[in-house]
């Protein structure tokens, strides 16, 4: 319900009551804790955002490729409750953002502008800068551009050179069926915007995936053919920033190959395994207490240089 300009979610009781037991797992991943959201324009797309947490400790985070902001949702609250500010940002084509139907919006060095652009509007002159997949490699872009506005990185899954044939074997199906099956792809994104919220992150982000029409989800997808997928072997060499590298071993897309290579590439990273793709998003305490670890040493006593925008300026609130 909304009250004076305050969007709240109210959670069904009856769920947790008459299914408590049999769906005790599930029901535990489902996350209604209150953030903010707010948006901003770059090259004239309408970017959005959330907010979750407060103080100068900032972690900005972006999502797999087609995903969006929620599936890091459960990991902003977690780390939100620890004492850090977490923005979790819908890149282009993603999410509540924009959805430009030209490749050259998706660039992998766009999206690292974009992040930057994202520290410009909040007004926060030093952050963390992680993400997933796409993510992650956004995150190692963001430090090549802007190395002096990044105090941290936190990559997961990233994807490196020897993941390519891989995710060519994954991506280049999934370009030639929104091409060839759009009328399909197509019905399938007008059944999907009647799925109702979940309030678990992951979910509810892959559910963002069907909702994409096949003009939107090529765009995203010639996209990555389109500029750098990574930074080059110098520029990874060159990257000074406190690394956390999150690898798994069963996953051809994100090889731990990648993970264990990167790790040794940068000169300040350290290398946690996950247990499965899907640890930090469905049994996440264990990876969720590394990444506070890691951000806790790497901020230290560190306080911002200039002033940061109230949590509450142009923001909507939720929750």
């Amino acid at each position: 319900m909304e009250m004076g300009g305050v969007v709240r979610t109210q959670v069904p009781r009856a769920a947790g009551s008459l299914l408590s037991r049999p769906l005790a797992p599930v029901i535990s991943l489902v996350d209604r804790r209150p953030f903010e959201t707010g948006e901003f324009e770059v090259d004239g797309i309408r970017l959005h955002y959330e907010v979750h947490g407060s103080g100068p400790r900032v972690l900005v985070l972006t999502h797999g490729i087609l995903l969006d902001s929620r599936m890091n949702r459960r990991l902003a609250s977690d780390l939100a409750e620890r004492g850090f500010r977490v923005v979790l940002l819908d890149l282009p084509g993603h999410g509540l953002s924009d959805r430009p139907r030209h490749a050259s919006a998706h660039r992998m060095d766009s999206y690292a502008r974009h992040v930057i652009a994202l520290l410009d509007e909040l007004e926060i002159d030093q952050a963390a800068i992680g993400g997933v997949s796409l993510g992650a490699n956004v995150a190692l872009q963001a430090a090549v551009l802007a190395p002096e506005r990044v105090r941290a990185l936190v990559v997961e899954m990233p994807v490196l050179e020897w993941a390519v044939p891989g995710a060519a074997l994954v991506f280049l199906p999934l370009l030639l069926g929104v091409h060839y099956a759009a009328p399909v792809v197509r019905q399938v994104a007008r059944l999907a915007r009647h799925l109702p919220a979940t309030g678990i992150g992951a979910l509810d982000s892959f559910a963002s995936t069907l909702r994409l029409e096949p003009e939107e989800a090529a765009a995203v997808l010639h996209g990555m053919l389109v500029g750098p997928i990574t930074p080059t072997y110098e520029q990874r060499h060159a990257i000074a920033a406190p690394t956390l590298v999150i690898g798994h071993k069963i996953d051809f897309i994100h090889p731990f190959t990648d993970a264990d290579h990167l790790t040794r590439q940068l000169p300040n990273a350290r290398l946690v395994e996950a247990h499965s793709i899907l640890e930090l998003r469905t049994r996440p305490a264990r990876l969720t207490g590394e990444i506070s670890d890691f951000l806790t040493e790497a901020f230290g006593s560190w306080r911002p240089r200039r002033s940061t925008l109230s949590p509450n300026d142009g923001l909507a609130r939720h929750g």
